[in-house]
């Protein structure tokens, strides 16, 4: 008889497009997100954690910038006694909920609503360096209002978030545009309702930023070469059909009346490019009597982020800092949060058009710039460690913890084989421990513990003479009542 065959162990590794996220990133995006959280609640928004699972049908073909009905999502079909029953997918973003959530409960919220969401997302498509199918997202919206001031507080909110959580002033630019602006360009152009070439000029637009204005105007008309020699089809529109596009993307001066004035004449009689420039000047005056100076806030045109996705105001913030790239190249930091308006989402639902904006941060990208920036250490501070020398007296060392606990001090007694004293100092060690706590039968029986100051101790041990040494101890010897004050003491210097 054949023997059965032995199942195959699993193996132990991350999905493709996922990973893990151990104690110190964990903790250190936890304090981001809790000095953000500070800031909206100053704002006057309320938290919402909406289900992490929506409907196909609710969540639709609203996934920014992908022109993809009900792709790029993680979905399967319920399954149940009878019948197949509906399609379920994971948010791949935190507006699509939002929209679903204002459908269904509008008769219960105030109007406005005004909520920020943060928790992880995910998206089905295909990953890269540094870009995973799972992230966090950190979103603020208000919903019910077609105010531009509700679009203004977004973008100062937006700037003093940065600031509070660690980018400086000059390091930073949140940029403003309008959708209807770039409608009245197009409207300029004389393309009408011809959807196709109003498309090809939307993606040629967004490609600005990496080809300039001789390229945006070669692919526009007849074509250009790419870097790789590869010639890449024009639009086909003639050079007075190009010009409102580049006199539009070109607006930009250094005062915002003449950048205004430059986008008046790039949408000529179009009304909605008007509408759209009338939206930014009251912006810009809404953010000018709050003290949102141009160093923080601009009108930026080059902005053009969503552009079939948002219906009016789009925003983004930008990191000005240069930073290395892989290939050791100076770089700016580029974009880490965008958002704009969009009345269209929530009318999906109830059949009427219901004004909403909002801003999404990038967490991870955040993240990243701080630690650039320095305002994040690179490793985060273990606990205590109350090091154990005699296993029968674990009551003892348990009542060392809990005082310094009680005095909220991050705490913990050695749990695992105190045979090897060494072996303790090496886990304090990989635990990134500030200070172990010593207490043999010596010290218990004449009211003493030993503290040793484990970072002051690795910098003597790296660079200190023997006389220095001898001048700065890094061990200490007090009487028992004393440890949670020296423990104190010590953590203190250290910060």
């Amino acid at each position: 008889m054949a023997k059965p065959k032995k199942q195959p162990r699993p193996k132990a590794v991350t999905p493709k497009g996922f990973r893990d996220y151990f104690g110190q990133e964990v903790t250190q995006r936890t304090e981001m997100l809790r000095a953000i959280a500070d800031v909206y609640h100053r704002y006057g928004f309320d938290a919402l954690e909406s289900s992490a699972v929506e409907t196909v049908e609710a969540l639709g073909k609203f996934l920014p910038d992908v022109d993809r009905p009900n792709e790029g999502v993680f979905a399967w079909q319920e399954v149940d006694d009878n019948d197949k029953g509906d399609w379920l997918a994971l948010r791949y973003d935190l507006t699509a909920p939002l929209a679903r959530v204002y459908a269904q409960h509008r008769n219960d919220l105030p109007t406005p609503y005004r909520r920020y969401a943060m928790g992880p997302v995910w998206r089905n498509e295909k990953p890269g360096p540094g870009r995973y199918r799972q992230f966090y997202q950190c979103d603020a919206d208000t919903v019910g209002t077609a105010s531009m001031a509700a679009d203004a507080e977004i973008c100062a909110m937006l700037s003093d978030t940065l600031e509070t959580v660690g980018i400086p002033r000059g390091d930073y630019l949140v940029r403003v545009n309008n959708r209807k602006v770039l409608n009245g360009v197009l409207e300029a152009m004389g393309l009408g309702e011809d959807a196709a070439a109003r498309d090809n000029v939307l993606r040629t637009i967004d490609k600005f930023d990496k080809v300039g204005e001789a390229g945006v105007r070669e692919l526009l008309t007849k074509g250009r070469l790419d870097a790789s020699g590869a010639f890449i089809d024009g639009v086909g529109l003639s050079d007075d059909q190009a010009e409102p596009v580049i006199a539009f993307l070109t607006s930009k001066v250094a005062d915002a009346a003449g950048t205004l004035a430059n986008l008046r004449a790039a949408v000529g009689d179009s009304k909605i490019g008007a509408d759209g420039i009338a939206e930014l000047e009251q912006i810009g005056a809404l953010l000018d009597a709050g003290g949102y100076s141009a160093d923080r806030i601009e009108i930026d045109p080059s902005v053009v982020r969503g552009l079939g996705y948002y219906t009016g105001p789009v925003y983004e913030a930008e990191l000005t800092f240069e930073i290395f790239d892989e290939k050791g190249r100076k770089r700016q930091f580029g974009s880490v949060a965008g958002g704009g308006r969009y009345d269209d989402l929530v009318k999906r639902f109830t059949g009427q058009e219901v004004p909403a904006t909002g801003i999404s941060i990038g967490v991870d990208r955040l993240l990243a710039a701080l630690r650039e920036k320095g305002r994040i250490t690179a490793q985060s501070k273990g606990p205590v460690v109350v090091t154990v020398m005699d296993r029968d007296r674990m009551a003892d060392y348990q009542t060392m913890v809990a005082e310094l606990r009680n005095a909220g001090i991050r705490a913990e007694v050695y749990l695992g084989n105190p045979k090897n004293f060494g072996n303790q100092l090496k886990y304090a060690d990989k635990r990134n421990s500030p200070i172990a706590v010593i207490e043999g039968g010596d010290e218990k029986a004449n009211g003493i513990v030993q503290i040793k100051d484990l970072i002051l101790g690795a910098k003597i041990a790296e660079s200190a003479t023997l006389e220095e040494w001898k001048e700065r101890p890094s061990q200490f010897e007090v009487p028992r009542g004393n440890l949670v004050a020296k423990v104190r003491e010590i953590l203190d210097s250290q910060d």
